[in-house]
C-alpha cells in the first residue's frame, strides 16, 4: 500500500491528465476519478442497471454502454436528476477509489479528481496538488480538446469551484500556463519532495 496519497485537481482543461501522466512515467500509480466513474457504470454493473431503471434504455448507446453525453445533457437541465445521480454514484466512486488507493504499491500514489474540492475529497489525502491555468487559456484548451462550444465549457467552469477557492486548499501548485516543456521540471521537483514525505510517513 502507498504510504502517502497526493490529491490532484484543477479545472476543466487545466492539464491534470498531462501532469499525472508525467508522474506515472516515474512509476507512480494514479487513481483517476474519471476512470473510476466509467468503471462503476460498465455494462453489467448494478449502478448502470439503476440508471437504466430511472432514465430508460434510451440512455444506452448501440453497444449497451452508458451514453454519457446524453445523460449529461439530461441532468444539466434538471438539478433534481443530477442530485439523484450524484447520490447514487458518489458513494460507489468514493469506495472504489479508496479501495484502489489501498491497493496501490508505489511509495506514494496520486488521486486525480476534477471535483476533489467540491466533493471534499481533499480532506481524505495527505497533500493537495492543484494544476493551475489562466481561465482564458483553460477555456480555449477545453473547447479544443472536447470539441465543445464555449457556452458548454463556460457552464462546466461555472459549476466547478472558483480558481481562487481551489488554490486556497493547495499545498502545491503546478503552473500550466507555459505548456509542456515547463511542466517536466515542476513535476520532477514535486516528485522528489513527495518521495521524501512518503519516506517519513
Amino acid at each position: 500500500m502507498s504510504r502517502f496519497i497526493v490529491g490532484v485537481s484543477g479545472g476543466i482543461g487545466s492539464g491534470k491528465t498531462t501532469v499525472t501522466d508525467l508522474f506515472a512515467a516515474k512509476g507512480i500509480q494514479v487513481i483517476d476519478a474519471d476512470l473510476v466513474a466509467r468503471q462503476v457504470v460498465e455494462p453489467g454493473s448494478k449502478a448502470l442497471q439503476q440508471i437504466v431503471d430511472k432514465f430508460g434504455v434510451t440512455i444506452l448507446d448501440a453497444e449497451n454502454t452508458l451514453d454519457r453525453a446524453k445523460l449529461r445533457n439530461i441532468i444539466f437541465a434538471a438539478p433534481e436528476l443530477k442530485t439523484w445521480l450524484n447520490n447514487l454514484l458518489h458513494p460507489i466512486i468514493r469506495q472504489t477509489m479508496k479501495a484502489q488507493t489501498e491497493q496501490a504499491t508505489s511509495i506514494y500514489c496520486l488521486l486525480s479528481a476534477p471535483l476533489l474540492v467540491e466533493n471534499n475529497l481533499h480532506t481524505q489525502v495527505d497533500r493537495v496538488l492543484i494544476v493551475d491555468v489562466d481561465e482564458a487559456l483553460q477555456l480555449s484548451r477545453a473547447v479544443l480538446r472536447d470539441k465543445s462550444n464555449e457556452q458548454q465549457i463556460k457552464a462546466i467552469m461555472a459549476a466547478q469551484v472558483s480558481r481562487k477557492k481551489r488554490l486556497s486548499v493547495a499545498d502545491d501548485v503546478i503552473d500550466n500556463n507555459l505548456g509542456l516543456d515547463a511542466l517536466s521540471p515542476q513535476v520532477e521537483r514535486l516528485h522528489q519532495q513527495y518521495l521524501l514525505l512518503a519516506e517519513k510517513a
